[in-house]
């Protein structure tokens, strides 16, 4: 068996590695999208409640009514402040993801190169081997030529 051969699974074994890895990654870019949609929507609704306070202070408010906003806004704050903390989280996550699937990546084309090298140097063999059969035989020939009157 040609080393060009031997060496397919093994090319298959790096092709499933990179295509694990990159089903990885998408698992963690998907997470870092669901992440950062949520603090889009927590950050907008923020606003919204403080555009809704906004125009309701069109005059008088009960002071308790203007605590319990405050108080509100700030636990808003957190759970935003919280929300970013899993969303950055996420994001370091997808870029190990990805680091590991461009590592991979790149282990199945070194893969891919190497078995193309052994191929070429097997052809190369080969048509050495073709061509010195073709020699003998042209020299076999001659040399009956050159004996026969």
């Amino acid at each position: 068996m040609l080393r060009s051969q031997r060496l397919a699974v093994v090319l298959s074994l790096e092709e499933r590695k990179e295509q694990e890895a990159l089903e990885r990654m998408g698992e963690a870019r998907t997470l870092v999208e669901q992440q950062r949609q949520q603090v889009d929507n927590l950050n907008q609704y923020q606003q919204e409640y403080r555009d809704q306070i906004r125009s309701s202070q069109q005059g008088v408010v009960d002071v308790r009514r203007l605590q319990s906003w405050q108080a509100f806004i700030a636990q808003l704050d957190q759970v935003i402040a919280q929300q970013q903390k899993q969303l950055d989280q996420a994001e370091k996550v997808f870029e190990t993801r990805r680091a590991e699937w461009q590592e991979a990546y790149e282990r199945k084309r070194g893969m891919e190169k190497y078995i193309e090298s052994c191929r070429l140097q097997e052809q190369r063999e080969q048509d050495l081997r073709e061509q010195k059969l073709a020699d003998e035989a042209a020299g076999r020939a001659f040399g009956r030529r050159q004996r026969q009157p």
